[in-house]
């Protein structure tokens, strides 16, 4: 009789993890959803025509990249296109990406750009959060803060040229 009675609260316990009752969805095993994941990305922007680039100057960016521009292309995007700067030897230098909408959108842009699994972590200008790595022979900077993404990519290794080109693409856009 002891022995049932020591047994009791544990077949009590037992009872309750019947294996044909349903399982209640808790939130660890319900399936993940990340905003990033379920954000529709817009396409990648193309250049469009040949006209300056209205939130950064020419000689910003022969500043900051280290190299000439002798043309520059815009997308059809608005109301922030995105720049292309040429090199003389007319090939692309630096491309600056400027999204503003969703804010599940602006960082799965970014995520996309820089994974944040892969990439170095980047927070400059302060508020900003995103990531940089190697991109073909250069380097992308990508940053989010809140509904606004900027992304930079640039033919030069050194994250530093993109960094100052995204930095002052913020500040002159006032993002």
């Amino acid at each position: 009789m002891r022995r049932l009675l020591v047994l009791a609260p544990a077949l009590v316990l037992l009872a309750g993890c019947n294996p044909s009752s349903p399982a209640k969805e808790t939130p660890s095993s319900a399936p993940a959803s990340s905003a990033s994941a379920s954000a529709a990305l817009p396409p990648d922007p193309q250049p469009a025509r040949t006209a300056e680039c209205p939130y950064l100057s020419n000689e910003t960016v022969q500043d900051a990249n280290g190299q000439h521009v002798t043309k520059v292309s815009v997308s059809d995007d608005e109301p922030h296109p995105t720049c292309f700067f040429y090199r003389p030897d007319g090939s692309l230098q630096l491309t600056v990406r400027v999204y503003v909408g969703k804010s599940d959108v602006a960082t799965a842009l970014v995520n996309k750009a820089a994974p944040v699994d892969t990439s170095n972590p980047a927070s400059e200008p302060a508020g900003w959060k995103g990531g940089y790595q190697p991109a073909g022979d250069g380097v992308v900077y990508a940053v989010a803060k809140g509904e606004a993404a900027v992304i930079v990519t640039s033919n030069q290794k050194q994250s530093i040229k993109a960094r100052t080109v995204a930095k002052k693409a913020i500040a002159a856009l006032k993002l």
